[in-house]
């Protein structure tokens, strides 16, 4: 378990694979990820990565200012519906390409995104739903 966010920073930017590998795929509690998220903006796309994180952090983070940040959530399979729903409408059309891309998009989204106004979020959306 990771316990505190100097030691998620430290496993993240570690060149040791297994404490690199650590970053990715340990727990860590709540508060870890908060600090984490507050100390170090930085390393907030690396937060969304971890396998463990809990889906209110990820709520958190899908409001964040960052693009990639929003990207990085919006790949994640265990989101509520809600999220997939506040992400398939996002103003970067990146995010909205990386939500028709999820496994578990419901598919009421996809038929939204089918009409979305970026090309490449309705082609994506379309290949999605012929499959």
């Amino acid at each position: 378990m990771i316990s505190s966010a100097e030691e998620f920073v430290f496993l993240r930017t570690s060149e040791i694979f297994e404490e690199y590998t650590r970053a990715a795929y340990d727990d860590a509690s709540d508060v870890v990820w908060m600090d984490v998220i507050s100390k170090f903006p930085e390393m907030r796309e690396w937060v969304a990565h971890n396998k463990t994180v809990p889906l209110d952090i990820l709520e958190i983070l899908a409001r964040d200012t960052n693009e990639s940040v929003r990207s990085t959530v919006a790949s994640k399979r265990k989101l509520s519906p809600e999220l997939f729903d506040l992400l398939s409408q996002d103003k970067s059309e990146a995010v909205r390409e990386r939500i028709a891309c999820n496994k578990k998009v419901p598919i009421h989204i996809l038929r939204r995104l089918v009409n979305d106004p970026t090309m490449f979020v309705r082609e994506t959306a379309l290949k999605r739903i012929g499959n």
